[in-house]
């Protein structure tokens, strides 16, 4: 059984949108200054999903 992850990366965000890494590293760091994260706290795919409005059923096929 394939297990998905249950958070994102800026390579994750870059493949979903087209952007460049620059902008995914700067949107990562955007909402975890939005959920209050620190630096070393993940952002997961839940937060990505209703930060950018993107559904989570759209972005799972792209995560592995």
């Amino acid at each position: 059984m394939l297990k998905k992850r249950c958070v994102i990366y800026p390579k994750d965000i870059q493949i979903i949108t087209g952007r460049s890494e620059r902008y995914s590293h700067s949107l990562i760091q955007k909402i975890r200054k939005f959920y209050r994260k620190e630096s070393h706290q993940y952002v997961t795919l839940d937060e990505f999903s209703a930060f950018s409005g993107i559904p989570i059923e759209q972005i799972e096929p792209y995560i592995l």
